[in-house]
């Protein structure tokens, strides 16, 4: 685990705890066993959804992107705001938000259906 990562478990530590997982390059991070933001070259990008992200806007913040095939494509993750790193109830907050976002996001989909054979 990177020196960041093991960062961001003291970061959120008024939030509760957080794990992580390789993925793509990065990693997912996780919150009662939900993804609720990702780190991408050693920057933080939380979950975001309609109710969240005119709240990242006024933080400057954007989302997270990535180039595939000459394509870019955005995330519902956002750029975490700076301020967190050094203010934990400030990232409690925002680590709430996220992961009320993950959890509307997670009611929101719904689960596949398999065909039952005859």
């Amino acid at each position: 685990m990177s020196d960041y990562i093991e960062f961001l478990q003291e970061v959120f530590d008024q939030f509760g705890p957080i794990t992580a997982r390789k993925m793509f390059g990065g990693y997912g991070i996780y919150h009662q066993g939900l993804m609720f933001a990702l780190v991408a070259d050693d920057t933080l990008f939380l979950k975001a959804d309609a109710e969240t992200i005119p709240l990242f806007e006024v933080e400057g913040s954007g989302p997270f992107e990535y180039e595939k095939n000459g394509k870019v494509t955005k995330m519902s993750y956002y750029l975490a705001p700076e301020e967190i790193m050094d203010d934990r109830e400030f990232a409690a907050i925002w680590g709430q938000r996220a992961f009320q976002a993950a959890l509307r996001a997670k009611a929101g989909s719904k689960p596949v259906r398999r065909k039952k054979k005859l």
